[in-house]
């Protein structure tokens, strides 16, 4: 399935950058990581004369899909808040901005938990069908089942490819991480996010983001993985851009060592 659905995305990619091999420009792809800012990135260079400049991908792309040599941008996000804004994004089935029905997993999921905190905290549950169905749920939900690794394959290919790494922004700080990636890429002045928050597939208010002590917890010992390669990018940005993240992300040491 995979296969099939990049087959026509690769051909213009190739497509892509033979024109930019053309015009002596750099072939510089846009990793689009789930929740992490990527649509209003997109969106962005689209609606400008910056488009062409950029190669822009699914979020089925990986690193190991593009060309050793090639530049590599992508941001990241707490994977708390990504989870929340993930469970959301596929509880309205991808809308306002898309429409991806559910698949029968997910149809479950959110018959048996209504708000990410339910899903949360139900992760430790006493009862052990609850947990299981939980664990389930995480495993099915679009957004909420996957990690950074499935980006970036794991520690040893990472390490391999990090020459190639131009940019990582953070989520958190998009508008100032986003202005600094026009100087990168020497994209106009007058380039900006999206303000319409369908465009840039932002959430709407009303939803219950709430998590509890308990909750927050469950999802970091969950993400422990995903917090050891942001762990990675903080380096990388520290070392590159000799800039550290706006936002630290770090694991709370009780919950690293596991004690209580």
């Amino acid at each position: 399935m995979r296969i099939r659905f990049l087959a026509p995305h690769r051909a213009k990619i190739r497509l892509l950058r033979r024109i930019n091999r053309l015009r002596n420009r750099r072939n510089v792809h846009l990793l689009h990581i789930g929740k992490t800012g990527g649509t209003a990135v997109k969106a962005a260079v689209r609606q400008s004369d910056a488009n062409g400049s950029l190669l822009i991908h699914p979020h089925e792309v990986t690193l190991r899909d593009i060309a050793p040599g090639d530049d590599v941008i992508f941001f990241v996000r707490n994977p708390v808040d990504r989870f929340v804004s993930g469970f959301f994004s596929r509880k309205r089935q991808g809308q306002p901005g898309h429409f991806v029905p559910w698949s029968r997993a997910e149809r479950a999921a959110f018959q048996q938990f209504r708000t990410p905190n339910a899903l949360a905290t139900a992760l430790e549950h006493e009862s052990e069908r609850r947990r299981d169905a939980a664990r389930a749920a995480m495993a099915s939900i679009q957004h909420v089942r996957s990690s950074y690794w499935d980006w970036f394959i794991d520690e040893e290919y990472l390490a391999s490819r990090l020459d190639d790494i131009l940019f990582i922004g953070q989520q958190e700080s998009l508008a100032s991480d986003f202005e600094t990636l026009k100087a990168v890429m020497n994209w106009p002045v007058g380039l900006a996010l999206p303000r319409d928050p369908r465009t840039a597939h932002q959430s709407p208010s009303g939803e219950d983001r709430a998590l509890s002590e308990r909750g927050i917890a469950n999802l970091t010992r969950w993400y422990k993985d995903d917090y050891r390669f942001l762990k990675l990018c903080a380096r990388w940005r520290i070392d590159t851009q000799h800039d550290a993240f706006a936002v630290a992300y770090a694991m709370p040491e009780s919950i690293s060592t596991g004690t209580p």
